[in-house]
């Protein structure tokens, strides 16, 4: 197992490629949804990531406070179809917590969800805080875990 935390400018070419390839393998192609995937938050995030024999399997983006929401947040939460079933998106969310807790001293987090895995949120510790509203075609809630 090789999870490793990036900045932006700390990935190597090949490693950024493998991290767009499946965000837009699975929110875009997937999905089926067309939107725009680079939106200018990556260079300021931390990129969660796990990776075997070379592939990018599982990816989450951690977004600092102030720079999507006023809290910190979680997105692009992603486990390639492959490596589905085998608890990789437990251990992404669980890592994800503990580094915005750990390095950020955040008191709490934000997430934006696909309705669908709102009760898988929810088991960490989420709570609901909007009605279901449509983002690009797909219903998403947003969310927000207290964390002190």
């Amino acid at each position: 197992m090789d999870w490793n935390t990036y900045r932006f400018d700390d990935f190597t070419a090949r490693e950024l490629y493998g991290v767009l390839k499946l965000r837009v393998d699975v929110f875009v192609v997937e999905q089926n949804c067309p939107y725009p995937e680079l939106d200018n938050l990556d260079q300021q995030s931390i990129h969660l990531l796990y990776i075997e024999k070379g592939e990018v399997l599982a990816y989450a983006r951690l977004v600092p406070a102030g720079v999507k929401y006023e809290l910190p947040s979680i997105g692009r939460v992603i486990v390639r179809e492959d490596a589905r079933g085998r608890g990789l998106a437990k251990q992404l969310l669980e890592r994800s917590i503990d580094y915005i807790v750990g390095e950020w001293r955040a008191e709490a987090i934000q997430l934006q969800g696909q309705v669908y895995l709102q009760e898988f949120y929810q088991s960490f510790g989420f709570q609901t805080v909007s009605d279901s509203y449509d983002e690009d075609g797909i219903p998403h809630v947003d969310m927000k875990l207290t964390t002190s």
